[in-house]
């Protein structure tokens, strides 16, 4: 007979500037796509959990919103969820853009964690666009601060480096029973899902601020008897003049966006699926405490 395994298991924050890359470095690491990816700074607005197995262990990977300095409520609650999954998380892995280096609040979120006192990883990403001689230099740089325990290399992108900081995270956890079964990798459900890849399809078409202004939910899911959804949802936004920009001349560009959400919808769902959008003007959605509850944020202050 062969021994009981060991079982490992832990929750790991990944914490950093906007666009150091978390949820591209999450989706990599869990094989599927379970945080939106755009070229936009702080496309992550609530904390998004990607699970995966590594031998015996069970590592909780925690995808939290970028930490900069905040101006508005939402921004606040946004930074306020990244701070939070940072202190919960038995292990914290704080990205760092490369190419970035300390700028972009890097060094802030560093004293942040120095000052509470958190020990973390350090992952350099993107590490494929700068010199070897720069990241020694940004490397020694952030190794004097005392913060970290380990550092890793890594490109998120195409993945490499990304297997020794599995390993390495899997190796450290405590023993402890799994949190999820085997074959969980998220515990965003498909609503939730819908919605956030609606918005992603925003943030691709639209430009300059309007993405940071609206909203998308899930109004209505609609089992069919054919096997095919029907997805009604509402993008909130906060002025008429952004409702225009969104629908576009006759429509056409809400019909784009619409399509381009519908077809990763069926890949992901594997069935037909009918998706209607509809653009509702709500003036101050950022004050609603509804719409906070919606994203998993804290209202606030």
């Amino acid at each position: 007979m062969n021994p009981v395994q060991e079982t490992r298991c832990g929750y790991v924050a990944l914490v950093g500037a906007p666009n150091a890359g978390k949820s591209t470095l999450l989706n990599r690491i869990v094989g599927a796509k379970v945080s939106i990816v755009t070229p936009k700074v702080q496309t992550t607005r609530a904390r998004v959990i990607g699970v995966i197995v590594r031998g015996g262990a069970q590592i909780v990977f925690v995808d939290t919103p970028g930490i900069f300095a905040p101006k508005r409520r939402l921004e606040r609650a946004m930074v306020a969820a990244a701070w939070s999954g940072a202190a919960d998380a038995d292990r914290v892995a704080l990205l760092v853009d490369a190419k970035a280096g300390m700028r972009g609040g890097t060094g802030a979120i560093v004293e942040g964690l120095k000052e509470a006192g958190r020990k973390a990883i350090l992952v350099l990403n993107k590490i494929d666009l700068v010199a070897p001689e720069s990241l020694l230099t940004l490397t020694a740089s952030l190794n004097e601060t005392g913060v970290f325990t380990d550092v890793f290399m890594v490109s998120a992108l195409n993945g490499d480096g990304v297997d020794d900081v599995v390993d390495h995270l899997a190796g450290s956890l405590d023993e402890g029973p799994w949190l999820y079964p085997a074959d969980h990798l998220t515990d965003m459900n498909d609503r939730l899902f819908a919605a956030e890849i609606t918005r992603e399809k925003l943030f691709l078409a639209l430009r300059q601020e309007l993405p940071y202004s609206l909203t998308v939910e899930t109004e209505n899911w609609g089992e069919r008897k054919d096997g095919s959804v029907g997805i009604n949802q509402v993008i909130y936004v906060e002025r008429a003049g952004h409702r225009g920009i969104i629908l576009g001349n006759k429509g056409q560009q809400i019909k784009q966006i619409g399509a381009d959400a519908r077809k990763e919808l069926e890949a992901h769902l594997e069935r037909r699926v009918h998706l209607f959008l509809f653009v509702k003007i709500r003036e101050k959605w950022r004050d609603d405490p509804e719409r906070y509850r919606e994203m998993g944020l804290e209202f606030g202050d």
